[in-house]
């Protein structure tokens, strides 16, 4: 009887193991509900601004991940597919009598005068634009390989960012638009996060990941086994535009106002910086990552204004805080070469084992005949 039940235990603790984690990750987003709540609630304007931030910035770094983190393209034209479903999302959530108080140089054109979507609508409208935008772009440009790609897709956001400038009755051109409805809070922009999170996760680890992999470690080698290279390089390239089309839109209805500077290719490298702390090829590393810099740069903040150190005077210097940042970025880069994950992902089963082996000294027996390494 005694055999029987330890041959077995084997088999009912990984059932449990597999019970455990789904229930694990239910009570991870309710205390994520929980939290929002709170926040939304107590915190101030400025606080919620910079967690909405934070969940807009893991969007948008998720998105580029897949492009040059799980794929392995080289691809720097983010900010142009963030513009187009900023600019959407806006367009399509603002009253006809804010439409025409922005555009007041040239007249807006009729039929997107009287178009007003749900929000909802208007961010879904956004990443297909921005999704057809990189099908386009993508069909002649994923040919190219390494810093040719590289170039080209920065070339191509470019290219967006000066139509968008000269288009007046549409953009309304330089002057941007303002006065655009604040949709944007704590529960569209974690739950847009929470669904990125889930779908990319479910997207790696299925035929289309594994393919994305494959092209990342050695095209050579995916094509022999007969994966379709362009096929799957678009694909990649049209999700991840999309997503970041999403992105766009949530950071327009938060700011309030957008115009063609705030989409320079600088934007494009702020992304790229976060997926490349967190590790090119991890999901956990990117949404760690965007909460880092995210939080980071804002927290650096007083570097700018004059402070006291107690026994000195610092005056503020303009731009200080940048160059703190950017050192202490370098010194984690330095110690984490592959960034702070790595390819690495959070799991349940590592996070408990983790806390067990907290209370473990060195030499504190893990079994009969064996000994902690």
């Amino acid at each position: 009887m005694n055999n029987n039940t330890q041959k077995q235990s084997p088999l009912i603790r990984l059932d449990w193991i597999k019970e455990r984690n789904p229930k694990l990750t239910i009570i991870s987003l309710l205390l994520l509900g929980i939290f929002l709540y709170i926040a939304d609630n107590r915190f101030d304007a400025y606080q919620v601004r910079v967690l909405n931030l934070c969940a807009i910035y893991t969007v948008l770094g998720l998105s580029m991940n897949l492009i040059n983190g799980f794929t392995g393209l080289f691809s720097l034209g983010h900010a142009g597919f963030m513009a187009i479903g900023a600019y959407t999302c806006a367009l399509l959530t603002m009253p006809v009598a804010v439409k025409d108080q922005n555009f007041f140089l040239e007249p807006i054109n009729e039929v997107l005068r009287t178009i007003v979507l749900p929000y909802p609508a208007a961010l879904l409208v956004g990443g297909i634009f921005a999704a057809l935008m990189a099908f386009l772009i993508g069909a002649p440009v994923l040919r190219l390989k390494g810093d040719y790609l590289g170039i080209a897709t920065l070339g191509f956001a470019e290219i967006i960012r000066i139509v968008i400038t000269n288009l007046q009755t549409i953009t309304n051109g330089a002057l941007g638009l303002k006065s655009i409805p604040a949709k944007t809070n704590l529960w569209w922009s974690y739950g847009i996060a929470v669904f990125t999170t889930v779908f990319l996760v479910w997207l790696i680890n299925s035929s289309y990941g594994r393919a994305f992999k494959a092209i990342r470690e050695d095209e050579i080698a995916a094509e022999a086994m007969g994966i379709n290279l362009f096929k799957h390089k678009v694909l990649s390239f049209v999700i991840g535009a999309f997503f970041a089309g999403v992105g766009g839109g949530l950071l327009g209805n938060l700011l309030g106002a957008i115009n063609p500077l705030l989409f320079r290719f600088t934007l494009t490298f702020n992304i790229l910086l976060i997926i490349v702390l967190g590790g090119m090829g991890s999901i956990t590393g990117t949404i760690i990552s965007a909460f880092i810099v995210t939080i980071g740069q804002e927290a650096l903040r007083f570097l700018d204004q004059p402070f006291s150190l107690g026994f000195i005077q610092v005056p503020g210097i303009s731009g200080l805080r940048m160059v703190v940042f950017s050192a202490l970025l370098m010194l984690v880069v330095l110690f984490f070469r592959r960034g702070l994950m790595g390819t690495n992902e959070f799991s349940w089963d590592s996070f408990i084992g983790f806390f067990k082996n907290l209370g473990k000294g060195p030499g504190k027996p893990l079994s009969k005949g064996g000994t902690e390494s």
